[in-house]
């Protein structure tokens, strides 16, 4: 367990900074690193006023500020980036420069830091390309063409993680990289698939799926998902080390996923196809071994009892949900 720690996020008022920090805060000094806590995840979480949580309002793009915020952490975890299809498409240049060169301002902050005893990067599957089945660690790598602006978010990620590499390699700096798959749960309140699913099954509206719905995702609750970063953040083998975290055993296609949420909500929705307008994943799938040796993780919540937890939580704030995701871009994230 970690104990007496100065923990920083980057990203901190996002869905997964703000669920690892409720699992951290009450043993330890958590500094949330944000642009805002107004309008995400932190708004909704039991944090506001915690004694052990410091906001830090700051863009990863200032330097200066940023190198400030992580002189004396103990642990960073470097989770702050641009995401969202509609969003990379239509910001491409600030999606690269949040992503690579924001990372690059983080590594170079921690580099002057020699107390710190660990630097988690967030990268994403997305490095794998549109064909990613059971794919592990070492598998190649897979960029579309430069003209397809929908990846361009992929690039910045998989830059970044070839620079957090070479400040292990270089400076010794701890670094562990992190490419989550599909993660979910009670808390995410930006524009995501499952959130829009639900709120449209709650009120019998019709749900959207892009494409013909057979593309193909591993849903891996917040949790599950949490117990492995943890694992990341103290485990000595993961040093150096890149890491797949999804849970492969809650595969199903988005159409399933879609019929999934109408039967759990038992709602009277219909689930219609539109054209998604950009490129797509066909499929997104990881082989976890890796984590399962070095980490010890194993992931339990099905996609049963995580939607199910889900729904619950959406039922009791969906009027303020519903506003919030209404008023966002309508190309969620798969």
């Amino acid at each position: 367990m970690i104990k007496g720690k100065k923990i920083l996020i980057t990203g901190g008022g996002g869905f997964i900074g703000v669920s690892l920090a409720q699992r951290l805060v009450d043993n330890n000094r958590v500094v949330l690193l944000d642009r805002n806590f107004n309008e995400n995840a932190f708004a909704y979480s039991n944090l506001k006023g915690h004694k052990n949580i410091e906001l830090s309002r700051v863009d990863i793009l200032d330097a200066a500020a940023l190198t400030k915020a992580v002189a004396d952490a103990g642990i960073v975890v470097h989770m702050a980036a641009m995401v969202g299809v509609q969003e990379v498409i239509s910001n491409a240049l600030d999606t690269l420069e949040v992503n690579y060169t924001g990372t690059s301002n983080l590594l170079k902050a921690v580099s002057k830091n020699h107390d710190c005893e660990r630097v988690v990067c967030f990268s994403t599957s997305e490095v794998f390309g549109s064909n990613a089945f059971r794919v592990a660690e070492n598998a190649d790598s897979a960029l579309a063409s430069v003209q397809d602006v929908r990846w361009c978010y992929c690039v910045s990620k998989l830059a970044a993680e070839h620079l957090a590499f070479s400040y292990h390699r270089q400076q010794g700096l701890p670094v562990v990289v992190i490419r989550p798959f599909n993660i979910f749960g009670v808390g995410r309140v930006g524009d995501h698939v499952v959130l829009r699913f639900i709120l449209k099954a709650l009120e019998n509206q019709d749900l959207e799926v892009y494409g013909d719905g057979t593309q193909i995702r591993a849903w891996c609750y917040i949790d599950d998902f949490c117990d492995a970063l943890v694992k990341a953040m103290e485990v000595e083998g993961a040093i150096g080390q890149a890491f797949n975290i999804g849970n492969p055993l809650n595969t199903v296609t988005v159409y399933a996923l879609a019929q999934e949420v109408v039967r759990l909500c038992k709602s009277k929705s219909k689930i219609a196809f539109r054209a998604p307008g950009f490129a797509d994943v066909d499929i997104r799938v990881p082989n976890i071994d890796k984590a399962r040796e070095i980490l010890g993780f194993d992931p339990k919540v099905t996609l049963q009892d995580g939607l199910t937890r889900n729904i619950a939580w959406v039922r009791l704030h969906k009027d303020e949900l519903t506003r919030y995701v209404s008023a966002r871009r309508r190309e969620y994230i798969v």
